[in-house]
């Protein structure tokens, strides 16, 4: 079992920046693929980015490209999703997701966190 957390999220301006963070506890976090997604309101949960087990590897949504960052922190259990230049279309729930591949659809990955709520104001 798995258990992810994920803290960061908020109200801000469109061009600010924001970084998520998701600890997880429970497994051997340093092997697994983590990834991250969103739920934006009314619309289905998309892929954000992932990251393969020792950071060498990011994947990137082409909606987020050149704007987001993954990385993690293996010491810490902690896996992160730097966010510039936000945009209101970024606005929505963002979870991050755990497994043993990396995938883009958020039901081939194993365990979920609760979500964090990013707002981008125009």
């Amino acid at each position: 079992q798995v258990q992810l957390v994920e803290s960061g999220g908020g109200l801000v301006q469109a061009g600010d920046s924001l970084r998520l963070s998701c600890a997880a506890s429970g497994r051997t976090f340093s092997t697994e693929v983590m990834g991250w997604f969103r739920q934006p309101p009314e619309k289905e949960r998309e892929f954000v980015a992932a990251i393969i087990w020792n950071g060498v590897n990011t994947y990137y949504g082409d909606s987020v490209k050149g704007r987001f960052t993954i990385s993690r922190d293996n010491a810490k259990n902690t896996v992160y999703l730097q966010m510039n230049s936000l945009k209101p279309e970024d606005t929505a729930i963002y979870y991050c997701a755990s497994g043993p591949y990396v995938r883009t659809m958020f039901h081939e990955y194993n365990y979920w966190g609760q979500g964090t709520q990013v707002t981008v104001s125009s």
